[in-house]
């Protein structure tokens, strides 16, 4: 970030250069723009496990971080990183899905069923850690490292996914396996917190249910 820039802005909140922005003061989209370069970057790195091409997610990111900057309205939005935050969200995941990439393919997938929902994040209600470790490896008589190293469980997993969940179901785990809590998963959706908590629940179940026949 230039030093003049940052010289200028850094001592302000976003939303007042939002405010300032609005005034006519236009080099402020710049700033914000390479203030959350960063955020960006950091979202295309967890959203490619679902298939999308890096530079290209960056780039969606991008847009989307330009829209968060234009439709920002600070007297009906959170905070701006906040809304940032979704807008970046959705129109990365929006791209992801318009791409036509193969649902749930790449191993690595579900390696990161193994990561935790972050702590404060829309973790599980229970206060359980949010993992699928359990119900992956439930009756398996295999170690996660082994279930992860057996294609021939991936593929059945892919089966069952594309089989067992609804549309919405996949579109929350898709979002899940990026390392998302379910409230952030809500709001890149625009559903509802509890409904989309229900959903993770109940994949849960169902691949619990099919594993362990």
């Amino acid at each position: 970030m230039g030093g003049n820039m940052q010289d200028l802005y850094g001592q302000y909140s976003d939303e007042e250069l939002i405010v300032r922005l609005r005034d006519g003061e236009e080099q402020i989209t710049d700033y914000i723009m390479d203030k959350y370069k960063h955020l960006v970057k950091s979202k295309a790195k967890s959203m490619y496990i679902l298939g999308a091409d890096n530079d290209d997610l960056i780039q969606e990111g991008m847009i989307g971080l330009f829209k968060a900057v234009r439709d920002y309205d600070i007297g009906r939005d959170a905070s701006f990183f906040t809304f940032a935050d979704l807008c970046i969200s959705r129109q990365m995941y929006t791209a992801v899905q318009a791409s036509g990439r193969q649902k749930h393919a790449p191993l690595n997938t579900y390696i990161s069923l193994y990561s935790h929902v972050s702590p404060g994040d829309g973790g599980e209600q229970d206060g359980e850690e949010a993992q699928l470790q359990n119900i992956l490896t439930a009756n398996s008589g295999q170690s996660p490292e082994e279930l992860l190293i057996d294609r021939e469980n991936v593929e059945r997993l892919e089966k069952i996914i594309e089989r067992e969940l609804s549309a919405f179901e996949k579109q929350v785990l898709d979002l899940y396996i990026t390392g998302m809590g379910y409230m952030q998963i809500a709001r890149v959706l625009g559903r509802d917190g509890k409904s989309t908590d229900n959903a993770l629940q109940r994949i849960k179940g169902k691949l619990r249910k099919v594993i362990g026949c």
